[in-house]
Parts: C-alpha cells; structure tokens; sequence
C-alpha cells in the first residue's frame, strides 16, 4: 500500500504543479487502533511555485482526493499550514509527529517540529481535546457502541490529561499515552483493541460502563484543570520568515 500512496502523491505533484514536504498516515492507523477495513488517511504539506503566493485573490489552500482503494487524502499549502501552526492547531500538530511517514524533506519537518513545540499552546490544545471528548459522549452511552467511537473518546480524554499533568503536546501514538490511565483502565481497552483489530469499522459492542464511567470522569477533570494552563507564544514575525525562506527555494 506504501507504494501506491507514493504513487498518487507523485501525480499530485504533476497534477497541481506543487511539491510536497511531507506526508503521514493519520487517524486511526496513525494512533494504532486500526480496524481491518479502516481508510487510510494520508495528510501532507506542499508548497507552490514562489509566484503562487503573488496575488490579490483567494487561491484554495487544500488538495483532496479519495480514491476506491481507500486512500482518503488530505493536504495543506505551506501558509495554512503555517498559519494554523500559530494557534497550536492540534491535527496539524499531530500530522507532523506521526509515527507513520510516506514521506519529509528532513530539513523541513525539524524545523516544523520545532516551530510546533514553539507555538504549544497547551490550553488551546487541551480545548480542542476536550471538545472532541465531548462530541462522542452521547454515542458511547448508547447501549452498542462502535469501538471507533470509544477509541475516539478516550484517545482525546487522555490526550488532555496528559497536557493538564505534563505540560506538553501528548502523543501521537495511543499506546505511548495510555499508561496514564488507571490499571483497570488500561488492561480493558488492550482486551478491546484485540477486538477492534478484528472487526470491521461496523462492528457494534456492547456499553462498557467501566470506560463511559472513566470517560466522565476524565473530562470533569479536564474541565476543572483548564483555567490553570497557558496559551502560547506569538511567532508571527518568526513565522513569516519561515515562510518565505520556504517558498524561495525552486520546486
């Protein structure tokens, strides 16, 4: 599949005349709770020609594809990316410490990687946690519930704990920031992590009260915590020059 990922990322090259910077696996292949039917979702940063950027008009910032063979691709343009990067934007974040790279320009992605952790911003992270904790909710108290969902939950429950407990971005991959979680906690989603690696993305399960109980109690906890965090630094000078550098260089 690797090649094939690669393959299309070439033609979008040719396609749009762009180069791209970097490219990752994201969601649930990327956090490492893949079912055996699961997309994969391929996110990258790309750049455009330096006259691109030379214009009075709106020009789109994202490519997209979907392909049959479930390549569910994703890209941002380098001023988007760089943009967001400003606000701490999580996804992005995520995208660029994923543990699963199609492709990086070495040079770019650890200045990128160290821009990300210059622009943390741990309350702004940990609100987009907490939000997306809170939109699964109702769905985990259902009497079946789609393993995705719990994972979804408790992926983002914990990964606000974590920025609460050690002031950093939390980990991409869901087994480095497990450990968090109480024993109990921990040895009842490896039992269904076992199951969801087994079934497909519609398998439905029945309601764990242990993990909904947790889930709760986590983002009681994440809430109660917020107000003690910080925001983080502004970077607009240092990332326009980012910018530029980056869109000098020829494609």
């Amino acid at each position: 599949m690797t090649t094939k990922i690669l393959q299309k990322l070439q033609e979008i090259e040719r396609d749009k005349n762009v180069k791209i910077l970097y490219a990752v696996e994201s969601g649930s292949r990327a956090w490492g709770f893949a079912s055996p039917d699961s997309d994969y979702d391929i996110r990258f940063i790309y750049k455009h020609e330096p006259e691109y950027y030379l214009s009075l008009w709106e020009k789109p910032d994202v490519i997209e594809f979907m392909t049959a063979d479930d390549l569910d691709g994703s890209g941002w343009d380098i001023a988007k990316a760089l943009k967001l990067l400003a606000k701490s934007n999580a996804p992005l974040i995520e995208w660029l410490f994923s543990p699963v790279v199609y492709y990086q320009d070495e040079a770019f992605i650890q200045q990128m990687q160290a821009l990300a952790t210059d622009c943390f911003s741990p309350i702004a992270t940990l609100h987009h946690y907490l939000g997306t904790t809170k939109n699964f909710m109702d769905v985990c108290e259902a009497p079946e519930v789609k393993l995705k969902s719990y994972f979804y939950a408790l992926r983002t429950a914990l990964a606000g704990k974590w920025i609460i407990e050690k002031n950093s971005f939390p980990p991409v991959d869901f087994l480095e920031l497990l450990p968090i979680a109480p024993q109990n906690i921990q040895d009842k989603v490896l039992e269904l992590m076992n199951i969801k690696a087994n079934q497909d993305e519609k398998y439905l399960h029945p309601k764990e009260n242990l993990i909904t109980d947790y889930l709760r109690e986590t983002v009681s906890f994440n809430q109660e915590n917020a107000s003690s965090l910080q925001s983080g630094k502004k970077m607009s000078e240092e990332l326009d020059g980012v910018f530029r550098g980056i869109i000098s260089k020829q494609l």
